[in-house]
């Protein structure tokens, strides 16, 4: 698929399995932690494996032109994989991490930029607007930041706004409702939010708590969000994902929320 249907409110949202996804916004394509390698064990930094269990929907030669990758971490397989390096070359902007826009740069992709939190870029809409992209915290797993990111590593969300647009959050790898609950301070009510799920866990890697959002959570991030959709990613594809579907519905549907839920397009 080359091409997506015009940008309305809510515009649609292509899913490709894991954290991937693609929209356009404002004129503009953006593509989520770009994963398309195939099935099968990958090497974590600790030297552990995590397991790809199912191929992406489509690949990267399907994506068509894409403006904006919006990557909430370079250090995992499962959130860029090598074929996903492979087309940040092509890509004129790569937005992530500090230190990922700098250890991407190292590695010529010399079109990468790290956000601090809360952090902004603006980008000429071709319309001649603006969006701006606004870097927000995410904390991948439990307790502070500090002493996460010195296991897990830094990572970055998005909020995306623009005059006549609805606000849209890409959540990236985070497991914190306050950091939730603070985003939405600034940005809430959100269109569109694109929530990272799955419930992943270790049993090596903080007493198997909690290392991004599981169902349950992701409905009280879009209750705080107030966001009028969510689009759940991340949730499917790997072994270590412990909520699929089935559990992010039971979840919603609890919350009295099934009708934000949007499962996005696949083909």
């Amino acid at each position: 698929m080359s091409s997506l249907p015009t940008t309305t409110n809510s515009f649609p949202v292509r899913v490709f399995g894991g954290p991937t996804a693609l929209f356009e916004y404002g004129g503009l394509r953006f593509l989520t932690d770009p994963t398309f390698d195939a099935p099968g064990d990958y090497l974590r930094p600790d030297g552990r494996f995590l397991t790809k269990t199912a191929p992406a929907t489509g690949a990267p030669s399907d994506l068509g032109a894409v403006d904006v990758v919006l990557l909430s971490h370079d250090e995992h397989p499962d959130n860029l994989d090598t074929s996903g390096r492979a087309l940040l070359a092509d890509v004129p902007l790569t937005l992530t991490t500090p230190g990922g826009g700098q250890r991407l740069k190292d590695r010529g992709v010399h079109a990468a930029r790290g956000l601090s939190d809360w952090e902004s870029v603006e980008l000429d809409r071709p319309d001649g607007g603006t969006i701006t992209v606004t870097g927000v915290p995410a904390v991948h797993g439990p307790g502070p930041r500090e002493t996460v990111e010195s296991i897990t590593g830094q990572v970055v969300g998005f909020v995306l706004a623009g005059e006549g647009l609805p606000t849209v959050y890409v959540s990236g790898d985070n497991a914190s409702l306050d950091v939730v609950a603070e985003i939405a301070d600034r940005f809430a009510p959100v269109g569109t939010a694109l929530l990272f799920a799955g419930a992943p866990r270790f049993p090596e890697l903080f007493d198997n708590e909690l290392i991004v959002l599981d169902s349950a959570r992701a409905a009280e991030a879009a209750r705080l969000l107030g966001a009028r959709r969510v689009v759940p990613v991340h949730y499917d594809s790997w072994a270590h994902f412990t909520e699929g579907r089935d559990d992010l519905l039971a979840a919603f549907t609890a919350a009295g929320l099934t009708d934000r839920l949007d499962w996005g397009l696949r083909d």
